[in-house]
């Protein structure tokens, strides 16, 4: 087991602690460097979506998991991103150029949102939210002049210094992987400067940040606007790599799917969010043989267990009656929520923690390592 000894302020605000984060991480960057010409199309396109919902969870991230501020609309600042890069290559505009302005109009339309909601708390801040996602994905309908309403917009392929960047080749997969290590490495420093300190204290309590001069405001704002702008270049890479943008692509399920990101890998740090990503991302395949694989397999075992052809029919239709039905994946989403709030609160990243520190301390780990004790302000025990 490895101690640190943080003996000054450079200690306690390095990027890697110690030597093995370089080890391990740049073994982990070396396989991601080769995986394009050694993995199928298939996965490398998955790796892709990967790395587009891993840059939209550690822009949720900085929202919800370290301002404390609950977001159902993350879908809203998706779509403006994309349908801005849609519009935009309709009049030759250079992709850095239309990439940036998507992080910018995302980002000031995220503190627009920010402002009213500095007055909301908890459940109704989550409404605030999705009301917002309504009216975006309402105005990407209605004004046909810009997006093409629910026809849709098709976007062209990728150009970028003359060059064209097919969207499964290797060369956008590693341009989606530099968008989500350049977030990566622009949020750590975040949470290393003051502001991210501040947004830190405001989760904890905002009756203790307020006494040590934090303007919560601003910061909340703040928080909002660079939530959004980081969504927003995701959206773009979003719309290139999908070729066809609609307003029914963004829907209240997408921002469900965000939030699954960072609940299920980890509200508390950045490893949660690629996690959260992978396991999304992966979990339609399963989807997809559940639909299709899963009937014949169930009347094959019903079979085997001497069931008559008639009620193996009967049970192999109702089998595949349920897997297809609508709201099927909604409900499956559900239910992994259900889950792992009730038994794994700390998401798939806190559990590889426990894991580790079990072997680290094995035979001494205790369980109670884990449980955080809530420190109470007296005049917030009554909310």
């Amino acid at each position: 087991m490895r101690f640190l000894f943080k003996t000054d302020y450079e200690d306690d605000i390095r990027l890697f602690p110690h030597s093995g984060h370089f080890v391990s991480y740049g073994i982990l960057l070396a396989f991601l460097v080769v995986a394009p010409f050694v993995l199928s199309s298939y996965l490398v396109s998955q790796l892709v979506f990967v790395c587009i919902y891993a840059t939209v969870g550690v822009g949720l991230m900085i929202l919800s998991g370290f301002t404390g501020q609950a977001s159902l609309g993350h879908a809203a600042f998706l779509a403006i991103g994309a349908y801005t890069a849609g519009y935009l290559q309709q009049y030759d505009v250079p992709f850095l150029v239309y990439f940036l302005a998507a992080g910018l109009l995302t980002g000031t339309i995220g503190a627009l949102v920010g402002f009213p909601a500095l007055r909301l708390q908890g459940i109704y801040l989550v409404i605030a939210t999705i009301s917002f996602a309504f009216i975006v994905e309402e105005v990407l309908a209605r004004w046909e002049s810009v997006t093409h309403g629910n026809e849709g917009m098709r976007v062209k392929t990728l150009s970028m210094f003359g060059f064209t960047v097919p969207r499964d080749g290797p060369t956008f997969y590693f341009l989606c992987l530099g968008v989500l290590i350049l977030a990566i490495i622009g949020t750590l420093n975040l949470l290393r400067s003051p502001t991210g300190r501040a947004f830190l204290a405001i989760r904890d309590s905002e009756t203790a940040a307020r006494s040590m001069g934090v303007n919560v405001s601003l910061y909340k704002v703040k928080s909002f606007a660079i939530s959004a702008a980081i969504t927003g270049f995701a959206g773009v890479l979003f719309a290139h790599k999908l070729s066809f943008i609609s307003p029914e692509m963004f829907t209240l399920l997408l921002s469900i799917e965000f939030i699954i990101v960072i609940l299920i890998g980890g509200t508390f740090s950045l490893h949660g969010a690629v996690l959260g990503a992978i396991f999304l991302v992966m979990i339609d395949p399963f989807l997809t043989y559940l639909k299709d694989d899963l009937p014949g397999i169930i009347a094959g075992v019903a079979a085997a267990f001497g069931a008559g052809s008639a009620t193996v029919a009967k049970i192999q239709s109702n089998v595949a009656a349920v897997a297809s039905a609508n709201g099927l994946k909604g409900a499956i989403y559900g239910v992994i929520i259900v889950l792992f709030v009730l038994f794994e609160p700390l998401g798939l990243y806190g559990r590889w923690l426990k894991i580790k520190l079990f072997f680290q301390l094995f035979p001494l780990y205790k369980r109670a390592t884990f449980k955080r004790q809530k420190i109470y302000v007296k005049s917030e025990r009554n909310r």
